[in-house]
């Protein structure tokens, strides 16, 4: 029987695209811990346990369990309940989170996550993990959604460059709301805004990133973007003493001379003054775009969740496999109350102010 060594010099003599497709036919199968409760409390609890509701620490007890009944009408203990004696409410470690009222087990969620960071497309993530196209969506935004609150603890300090970037608006997904009506004249998917150059036509997102590889950007406006829409995007993400490369944007001289903190502007993105530059946030700009065109177009009211999701998709220092995990349990330790049904009924432009 061929061992471990033998598989090895057999995959050795594939080429490099037989190689990426058995590594990606592999990892998909990969055996993992499907107590998915377990893995869910170890990761949320770590310092305890927390009301979902409340925020409560500490002040938590045991209040029963729940049962599940067979086919035969035999109830076996399913979840174990507990309640929090400072709010009154119960809860299972799964309540409020990115696991509620899921019926699928650990690995086909870690598969999910596996197809998210390899930028699937919602109907192929699904054909993979065997569910339904629209549970991928809801899954999708579920993890999205609750990857927004480690997200929003990111801060920025050293060297940091930072412009804006624009993306057409787009009003997919709220056609089918009965009280909404598109405030332009409709446009094929794809094509040009009916106006040139800047206008509301676009929504501007301020991008920035670190000389470290961290990196944070947000919808602010429509159209050119002011100091306060700044202000609204980065205040508590920058470190004082840092030190801000962008172009000759003015907005920006108000926002570092409010939050007193050294200003470089550079006429253009090519342009260098000693060891301050501009190209790093260029580059995070062409990636992203790159990154958004695979979508045909990514709804406005969805931006946001999908700027968090390249930040992921473009993780340093980890392999797939370790940044999947990762993402898992950065997710699962979100507090987050996801209804489907709402999720069409978001604002089509979520704008800070």
């Amino acid at each position: 029987m061929p061992d471990i060594k033998d598989v090895f010099t057999l995959y050795t003599q594939l080429s490099p695209q037989e190689q990426k497709k058995l590594y990606s036919m592999i990892s998909y199968q990969l055996p993992i811990d499907n107590d998915f409760e377990q893995f869910v409390k170890d990761e949320r609890f770590t310092s305890g346990f927390v009301c979902p509701h409340c925020g409560c620490i500490g002040h938590i007890s045991r209040n029963g369990h729940i049962y599940k009944t067979d086919k035969d009408g035999n109830k076996t203990i399913d979840k174990q309940r507990y309640v929090c004696k400072d709010c009154g409410k119960s809860f299972t470690v799964l309540s409020n989170s990115v696991a509620s009222g899921t019926r699928k087990n650990l690995s086909i969620w870690e598969s999910f996550t596996k197809c998210m960071l390899n930028g699937f497309s919602v109907r192929k993530s699904a054909n993979i993990c065997g569910i339904h196209r629209n549970t991928a969506f809801a899954w999708r935004h579920k993890l999205l959604d609750a990857l927004q609150q480690p997200a929003e603890k990111t801060r920025l300090d050293g060297i940091i460059e930072a412009d804006e970037t624009f993306f057409r608006v787009s009003y997919k997904g709220n056609h089918k709301r009965s009280s909404f009506k598109i405030p332009r004249e409709a446009r094929k998917r794809g094509g040009l805004a009916h106006k040139r150059g800047l206008s509301k036509e676009q929504v501007c997102v301020p991008c920035a990133i670190d000389r470290k590889g961290h990196s944070y950007g947000k919808i602010a406006s429509l159209g050119r973007i002011a100091t306060k829409n700044l202000h609204a995007v980065y205040d508590g993400k920058i470190c004082s003493e840092s030190t801000l490369c962008t172009d000759k944007m003015n907005a920006y001289v108000r926002f570092a001379k409010s939050k007193n903190i050294q200003l470089i502007q550079l006429k253009s993105g090519k342009e260098k003054k000693g060891i301050y530059n501009i190209q790093r946030i260029n580059n995070y700009h062409t990636k992203l775009k790159k990154f958004m065109d695979k979508f045909n177009g990514v709804a406005t009211k969805y931006l946001n969740n999908y700027l968090v999701w390249h930040t992921w998709f473009d993780l340093k220092g980890h392999t797939q496999l370790e940044k999947a995990d990762l993402l898992l349990a950065k997710a699962m330790t979100s507090i987050l109350s996801f209804h489907f049904r709402q999720l069409s009924m978001r604002p089509s432009i979520p704008l800070n102010i």
